[in-house]
């Protein structure tokens, strides 16, 4: 699961202007933060980017681990 959206919410940042900054469309974009889609690696990275985040913190699952 990408974290996408609570990202754009803690930074206070609109889909509407990630998707201008990416050059896509909103649909894709929303589709990104809605988890209906899933960026390429190189999306990620460009959007980890241009939020100015370390990629790993958009993919960081929220799940607990189960060590055994």
């Amino acid at each position: 699961m990408n974290r996408i959206k609570e990202v754009l919410e803690d930074k206070g940042i609109k889909q509407t202007w990630l998707a201008e900054k990416l050059g896509k469309s909103y649909n894709m974009v929303n589709g990104y933060v809605q988890n209906r889609q899933q960026p390429r690696l190189e999306i990620l990275m460009e959007i980890a980017n241009i939020l100015d985040i370390d990629v790993k913190e958009l993919i960081i699952s929220n799940k607990p681990q189960n060590h055994e």
